[in-house]
C-alpha cells in the first residue's frame, strides 16, 4: 500500500464485522509498533492484547459507563449544542462521531481484538502515541480498521487493571485502548480542517505560508 493512502484514510473506524483478525496480522501489527521512536529509546511501553470474550464481557460494562460519562463532562458542551442546533454542520459531525462511539460501546464484547497500550514515566504520552499510531497503519495496510480510546483509563482505571491483572506498583499507565477489526464501512479520506487554519510559522497567529484547500492526497490521484 502507497504509504499516503495509508495516511489519509487511517481513520477511526469503530463499527467493524466480529470475524477474527489473523494471528500473522496481529503480529505485524505489534512489530510495527514497536518499531516506532520512544523518548530516549526506553521503549517502556507494554501491549497487552484481549480477544476472550469473557474479558471483553468484564470489561464492557466499564466501557459502557465511561461513554455516558464522556458525554456528561468532557463532551457535554459539544453534547448540548448539537441539541441546541441540530442542523448545523458541526452538529451534525457531533451526532456521527456519538453514534460511533456509541455503537462501539454497544457491540464491545463483538469487537474481535482489543490492544491496551501501557507506558511508564510518560506524563505526556510523547513515547507510546507514536508506536500506537504504527499499529494502526499496519492494521490498515491489512485492511483492518482501529480505533484510539483513552475514556477507560480516565473513568475505570483500576476496574481495568485489576480485570487484565496488571500489576499496580509498577508504575504503568493506561495510555489508550484501540480496538481492531475488519470495518463495515468503507475507506475514505476524513474531513477535517484545512491545515493552514490549524497552523502558524515562527510566532503564534502568524500565516503559515501556504493554503491547502483540498487534500494533496486522493484516490483518484
Amino acid at each position: 500500500m502507497d504509504i499516503y493512502e495509508a495516511l489519509y484514510t487511517t481513520r477511526a473506524m469503530r463499527r467493524v464485522l466480529p470475524d477474527p483478525i489473523p494471528m500473522d496480522v496481529q503480529a505485524q501489527i505489534l512489530d510495527a509498533a514497536v518499531r516506532a521512536p520512544s523518548g530516549g529509546n526506553t521503549q517502556g511501553w507494554r501491549f497487552l492484547l484481549v480477544d476472550d470474550h469473557e474479558v471483553k464481557a468484564q470489561l464492557a460494562p466499564l466501557y459502557q459507563q465511561a461513554i455516558a460519562n464522556l458525554w456528561q463532562t468532557i463532551y457535554a458542551d459539544r453534547v448540548q449544542a448539537a441539541a441546541a442546533e441540530p442542523d448545523k454542520p458541526s452538529s451534525i459531525t457531533t451526532r456521527k462521531m456519538m453514534n460511533s462511539v456509541q455503537w462501539m460501546g454497544d457491540h464491545f464484547t463483538e469487537i474481535p481484538l482489543l490492544m491496551f497500550a501501557f507506558s511508564a514515566f510518560d506524563t505526556s504520552g510523547g513515547s507510546i502515541w507514536p508506536a500506537l499510531w504504527s499499529a494502526q497503519l499496519a492494521a490498515r495496510a491489512n485492511g483492518v480498521g482501529s480505533a484510539p480510546t483513552s475514556i477507560l483509563g480516565i473513568f475505570h482505571p483500576e476496574e481495568t487493571f485489576k480485570i487484565l491483572g496488571v500489576p499496580t506498583d509498577q508504575n504503568w499507565n493506561l495510555a489508550a485502548m484501540v480496538s481492531f477489526g475488519y470495518p463495515k464501512g468503507v475507506w475514505g479520506v476524513a474531513e477535517r480542517r484545512p491545515a493552514h487554519k490549524v497552523s502558524y510559522r515562527n510566532h503564534w497567529g502568524e500565516p503559515i505560508g501556504f493554503e491547502i484547500d483540498q487534500p494533496l492526497w486522493s484516490p483518484e490521484a
